[in-house]
């Protein structure tokens, strides 16, 4: 019999640089090494460039490609390279697929949540023809059980056909080039609170910042790393607001921007914090939390959306809308170390339900339906 061929976009290996890209690089490396021999991966590229800057004419170029890439290019080359199947982890899969299973990965449900966050075009591209594509597609995979119950109720897409496929952290290395070893070695070690992600405005990064202000005269020595770049979408990013809060309370001595830092950067970073702050509003899966559970790093929490379900009982939770809440449970986890140790040990073994492996495992199991329908 011969190996059915399944087809993954990875043109988006050209813009993702967050969890996308680690989802992305890892679901292939994952199915790659599955011992499952039924199945062929073919990764399918474009061969043009990919605009990622911020000139906004070249933007509107960039999107008319994607756009092009994606309903006219893709599913041909897929089709002429025997694709029976075929993954795009960004949304968005052909609508006319030649005949060929398409499975698109909703990581979330924001362009239902956060309308006035997008480009009014794209969002009425994306709910007219990703949406729409996806109701045609054999299955949607999203990562989450609330991802799973947001995207029905706003999509309509039916229930039973979106499946909950947990993601997994990657192997961060403690290999820091010498400029961020710099930088960390100036950082005390267990003297930092961290947090890592794109600073969009549902990260309610100004919120942790008001907290941060004032756990400061019990805690003198007390800095807030903030690792990620502003969103380079204007309508989501939060840049202004974070500045605007910092300058306020008079913190910039005290609030650390590494800016973007790779994998083997980070991990440094996650070493040496006293504890990871999640003060997110919205989430779809929360990749932070599992990084920290492998860097032994105890882990706070918004208590909302996704996050209780990835954290379990091994995070503590506060209300991102409460701020002496917040401030109440950092300060537990900052004076209490019994409490930093017993979290480490359950994010320790909370780590072990998500792994690249299983998530394998669930893809090729929805291969297999596929070809047995």
């Amino acid at each position: 019999m011969s190996k059915i061929k399944v087809g993954i976009d990875i043109r988006d290996l050209h813009i993702a640089k967050t969890g996308a890209r680690t989802y992305l690089e890892e679901l292939i490396k994952a199915l790659e090494l599955h011992p499952d021999k039924n199945f062929n991966y073919i990764l399918i590229d474009a061969k043009s460039s990919v605009y990622v800057g911020t000139n906004q004419f070249f933007k509107v170029i960039e999107h008319i490609k994607f756009f092009f890439w994606k309903q006219i290019i893709l599913p041909i080359k897929a089709k002429i390279m025997g694709c029976k199947i075929l993954i795009c982890t960004d949304y968005f899969v052909p609508y006319f697929s030649l005949g060929i299973k398409t499975i698109p990965i909703f990581h979330d449900a924001f362009f239902y949540e956060y309308p006035t966050q997008y480009n009014k075009y794209w969002l009425f591209l994306f709910k007219n023809l990703a949406v729409k594509a996806a109701k045609k597609s054999v299955f949607v995979v999203t990562p989450t059980n609330y991802s799973k119950i947001q995207i029905a109720k706003h999509s309509s897409i039916p229930k039973d056909k979106i499946e909950v496929i947990y993601e997994a952290s990657k192997s961060l290395s403690l290999n820091a080039d010498k400029s961020i070893k710099d930088l960390q070695n100036s950082l005390q070690e267990k003297n930092y609170l961290l947090h890592v992600g794109t600073m969009e405005k549902r990260k309610n990064i100004p919120s942790l910042l008001k907290v941060f202000k004032k756990l400061k005269p019990e805690f003198p020595f007390l800095k807030l790393v903030l690792i990620g770049q502003f969103s380079p979408k204007s309508d989501m990013n939060d840049q202004m607001e974070i500045m605007k809060t910092i300058k306020n309370l008079d913190l910039k001595r005290d609030v650390v921007f590494p800016g973007y830092v790779s994998d083997d950067d980070l991990a440094v970073f996650y070493k040496d914090a006293l504890a990871y702050v999640f003060p997110s509003v919205n989430e779809g899966f929360g990749i932070p939390i599992l990084e920290s559970f492998s860097k032994k790093l105890p882990v706070l929490a918004s208590n909302n959306t996704c996050l209780p379900e990835i954290g379990g009982d091994a995070v503590l939770y506060f209300d991102p809308y409460d701020l002496e809440d917040m401030r109440q449970k950092l300060r537990d986890v900052i004076t209490d170390k019994e409490l930093r140790e017993n979290m480490i040990l359950k994010g320790s073994d909370r780590l072990k339900i998500f792994s690249w492996d299983d998530a394998a495992n669930a893809f090729v199991g929805i291969f297999t339906r596929i070809v047995n329908l």
